[in-house]
């Protein structure tokens, strides 16, 4: 073959790998393991794109490298397939589910074959499948009997498009992660999971982390860790209290009034009479506003109680006031108002000509301009004037607590997860529900539960899954006494499956556990993680969350899943995300048909800095295929007129290798890409 024919070439070594297995791995404790593992795609009906194809080339580029370097490498693929984006696409075709998904996962699968990647496909998991998902159940099993999933009737995030509860992950600057659809509160029972139990140890554990510094920011900043107070203000001629958190107890000789959320339990319960209408219609309105529209409001609104709370450090009569600014969610859903120190508090006062007094001085006793909100020296603050802010803080909390009307406080953003959804493609919640014994386990001999099939699969809307109007799936028997119940119609979200799936490759046939706890031994934790950025507070977030119960459980003897994270960069087109909707889609398989994978391979990897985004360029893999034929003639020459190589051509490769060496270590692959382009260059390629 004496012209670069890239069909016949590609052809040829992937049935070799094939009938080889050259891919496949099994454990050997004489060698050192390395777990390459790409974050598994949920598989859409539109298929791959080139954007998709960048991680996946970086990741095999990393496991060819590690191989050569004489690891066992485990680098396996499957698929991300229950949750929303497989069941929209399917109602969208208007075929099932399982039907939309397994063609998905057909062509995906096409797709990954022509990329030439040294996948194992032996170790394929599939979201989907009862063998696997039996397993998603029993984890929620075991997070239910420690008391880690329960649930609460609560105001969710509700996506009036995909007609479902969302976590507060999902919710993007108030819009659905998924479609975009402005989010709504809803009242709904949910199933819960006490992700906020282990809120200190998922940030310990991001200082063990070799993860981009943006991710560890961002999920630092989601789980939100604030030291402070609580503080309880009694109110006025009633037994009422009302419990506030501040991270500034420094000022509460400031706190001149009070604010609660509309949706607060107190609210009809302190209104004087007087005010009970406007009250009644105000929180009416909040009702229809977004937590972000809440949140960016230039405008503040409000309106009085009518009823007072008691200042617990100097017994003053402050006013109590409803304001759409503080969110149920947050907090105890109430606060203490201190306007000369909070630019909020501040407008607000101002607005509704509430009292504002400076209770912070700079360090040398002058009042600045307000709202002054850093720390000073105190001043109006009673035998705590001329405290530093610092050591006020806890003087004064030493104080509340001694008198019982407070104590030192963590508290958190980060909510628990709202884990159920109203929909039918996801994994059964494993729970039934009798009159008599109220909710009970699904013995975990009798999983998987498995979906049924069904006809109509359409969101109801109504707050209630599909599965609801299935009778002969939701009647049941009570497993504790036997008697008429019916099972939980919620599914679970597509995190569920996705929490977990890198110890599944490492033993996926297993029916009896999990998987061989020697097996996880060896292969796990993954040493290297490729994926995108948008997954950082959610999918990261959740995994970190089940490995560190998973540790605690014994299933595993590690507590990080992943221990070092890498996240590509997007591929754009006309200056664009590449979406159908922009119509700016670049489809890999016409460009394999014609360039062939290489070319497409190595553009991806040339195409520039694999951590940023980068443009794609129709004549750039042109260019790389013109260089892949370079290659190839110097190569065909070189068999046809073999000669010694010179002191200087040594010199060249050795200085090849140690360069691309030190690129591919530090991720700078583009550049090791031209080092080669160099290096062929020099060779006197025509």
């Amino acid at each position: 073959m004496s012209s670069y024919n890239h069909k016949e070439i590609e052809v040829k070594w992937r049935k070799y790998w094939e009938d080889t297995q050259a891919h496949k791995v099994e454990m050997d404790p004489n060698k050192p393991k390395f777990y390459c593992l790409d974050m598994f795609p949920y598989p859409s009906g539109s298929g791959l794109h080139v954007g998709h194809w960048r991680g996946y080339v970086l990741s095999d580029v990393w496991s060819r490298y590690k191989k050569l370097q004489g690891y066992n490498v485990l680098h396996p693929m499957g698929w991300d397939a229950f949750g929303l984006p497989a069941e929209n696409d399917a109602i969208k075709k208007g075929i099932h589910p399982s039907v939309s998904t397994a063609n998905n996962v057909a062509n995906f699968k096409r797709q990954l074959y022509e990329i030439g990647a040294m996948y194992d496909w032996s170790r394929e998991v599939d979201t989907t499948d009862p063998n696997y998902y039996k397993w998603t159940q029993w984890i929620f099993l075991q997070m239910y009997k420690r008391g880690l999933a329960y649930r609460k009737e609560m105001p969710i995030n509700f996506c009036p498009s995909c007609q479902t509860g969302l976590a507060n992950e999902e919710v993007v600057q108030g819009e659905c992660e998924r479609c975009g659809t402005p989010v709504e509160k809803k009242n709904l029972k949910q199933w819960m999971l006490r992700i906020t139990k282990y809120a200190d140890r998922l940030l310990e554990g991001l200082n063990r982390l070799e993860w981009p510094e943006k991710v560890l920011k961002m999920q630092e900043s989601w789980i939100g860790r604030s030291e402070g107070a609580e503080v309880v203000f009694a109110v006025a001629d009633t037994d009422y209290q009302i419990t506030v958190f501040t991270t500034r107890p420094d000022t509460l000789f400031g706190a001149t009034y009070m604010v609660l959320a509309p949706e607060h339990e107190l609210v009809d319960k302190i209104t004087i009479s007087e005010q009970a209408e406007a009250v009644a219609e105000y929180v009416k309105q909040a009702e229809m506003k977004s937590s972000v529209e809440r949140m960016a409001s230039k405008e503040k609104t409000g309106v009085f109680t009518g009823a007072y709370g008691i200042n617990p450090v100097n017994g003053k009569r402050i006013p109590i006031w409803i304001s759409d600014y503080v969110l149920i969610d947050y907090g105890s859903g109430a606060i203490m108002a201190v306007p000369a120190h909070d630019e909020r508090d501040y407008e607000f006062a101002q607005k509704f000509e509430l009292p504002i007094i400076p209770v912070i001085a700079d360090m040398d006793g002058s009042v600045p301009e307000l709202p002054f909100v850093m720390d000073g020296k105190l001043i109006n603050s009673g035998s705590f004037d001329g405290m530093t802010s610092e050591s006020a803080k806890k003087a004064i909390t030493e104080e509340l607590e001694q008198k019982g009307l407070g104590k030192a406080s963590i508290q958190y953003k980060m909510r628990d997860w709202v884990f159920s959804r109203q929909r039918y493609w996801g994994e059964p919640i494993p729970i039934i529900h009798c009159p008599d014994c109220g909710e009970v386990p699904v013995p975990e001999e009798q999983l998987p539960v498995t979906l049924p099939d069904v006809e109509n699969y359409q969101p109801t809307g109504t707050g209630e899954s599909p599965l609801a109007a299935i009778g002969e799936w939701v009647n049941t028997a009570c497993p504790s006494c036997g008697k008429a119940a019916k099972r939980e119609t919620n599914t679970m979200p597509q995190w569920a499956g996705s929490c977990w799936y890198f110890l599944r490759y490492a033993d996926p046939e297993n029916g009896d556990a999990l998987a061989d706890p020697a097996k996880l031994k060896y292969w796990l934790p993954v040493d290297l993680y490729v994926g995108g950025v948008e997954h950082a507070v959610l999918h990261l977030l959740y995994s970190r969350f089940y490995i560190k119960f998973l540790y605690d459980i014994g299933v595993v003897d590690f507590d990080e899943p992943f221990t070092r994270l890498f996240n590509q960069g997007m591929v754009t087109k006309d200056g664009a995300k590449m979406s159908k909707s922009k119509g700016n889609v670049v489809n890999p398989d016409d460009l394999v048909e014609h360039y062939g994978a290489d070319s497409l391979r190595i553009y991806e990897l040339f195409i520039g800095p694999p951590e940023v985004d980068s443009e794609w360029m129709d004549n750039g893999i042109e260019g790389v295929y013109r260089f892949i034929q370079r290659v190839w003639n110097l190569v065909d020459r070189s068999l046809k007129n073999p000669a010694e190589p010179t002191q200087e051509s040594e010199k060249r490769r050795h200085k090849l290798i140690a360069t691309v060496t030190e690129r591919i270590e530090s991720f700078k692959l583009n550049t090791a890409v031209s080092a080669f382009m160099e290096y062929i260059n020099a060779s006197g390629s025509t």
